[in-house]
């Protein structure tokens, strides 16, 4: 199976990053937020990915091109161009890269991909967020119920302060800290069969998250994952800091792989 990741967006609300990058090549740990998401996936046997481009696209195939010299030690003839990576441990990845259009929407974005989708069912997420998601748990979810779609619904922490307000409108605990929001949200990490493609349009106007999973909901095709562990989207430089200070901390809990690479 594919795992096909939306990176094309322009990040506004991280101009201060997106200015210069795409949004999935926003830095943590040293490592770009795609590099993140990719390793998620690859521990669990998806090695096989689909970038859906965009925006400053050509940043995220320079980095591909080059990840080996990038990624580690190397010794250069700069007479001869004679190269030799060093402690050579690459990624088994086999990556697609698609222009998708600077101006397309999420749903336009995925179904320019339709003709490389040559399994009947693949993963999709955005190209901004990480979980302690076992994917695994996640696809046989996906096979029981036999929809259409699933996607990874989630309690993020909440950003505001929590009130406890009696009949009297005397508030009786304020809480700021910590708080999982009671509502659940698209999280990503979306499982999907191919039929998806009959709700999309290659229109840079269709938008994933409007009619196509509106109408899929109709049709009774839509099913949710609930995920209750970690989950952390990266949207304003806030969210960078906190992911950043996670991994330094080594508190990533998204970060379940076991290799050298930290």
């Amino acid at each position: 199976m594919k795992a096909v990741i939306l990176c094309g967006g322009r990040g506004t609300r991280l101009r201060e990053e997106t200015e210069f990058k795409p949004k999935p090549l926003v830095e943590i740990g040293g490592k770009p937020m795609l590099w993140h998401i990719m390793k998620i996936y690859s521990q669990y046997g998806i090695k096989d990915f689909i970038l859906c481009l965009g925006y400053k696209g050509d940043m995220i195939k320079d980095y591909f091109l080059n990840y080996e010299t990038r990624s580690h030690d190397f010794n250069i003839n700069l007479r001869s161009g004679e190269l030799n990576v060093l402690n050579n441990s690459m990624e088994d990845w086999n990556i697609t890269c698609v222009d998708t259009g600077l101006n397309a929407e999420t749903g336009a974005r995925i179904k320019k991909i339709e003709k490389y989708i040559d399994d009947d069912e693949f993963f999709l997420t955005y190209g901004d967020g990480v979980a302690d998601i076992n994917i695994d748990e996640l696809y046989k979810f996906h096979k029981s119920h036999g929809k259409i779609g699933t996607v990874t619904a989630v309690r993020p922490l909440s950003r505001f302060g929590l009130l406890s307000i009696s009949g009297e409108n005397l508030i009786t605990d304020f809480s700021k800290k910590s708080l999982v929001h009671d509502g659940w949200i698209d999280g990503g990490f979306f499982v999907f069969n191919k039929k998806i493609f009959d709700y999309l349009e290659d229109d840079n106007s269709c938008i994933l998250e409007g009619a196509p999973l509106k109408n899929l909901s109709k049709d009774n095709q839509f099913m949710s994952f609930k995920h209750t562990g970690f989950w952390q989207c990266m949207d304003t430089s806030k969210h960078v800091n906190l992911l950043n200070a996670l991994w330094s901390s080594e508190n990533a809990k998204w970060r379940m792989w076991n290799d050298v690479e930290k």
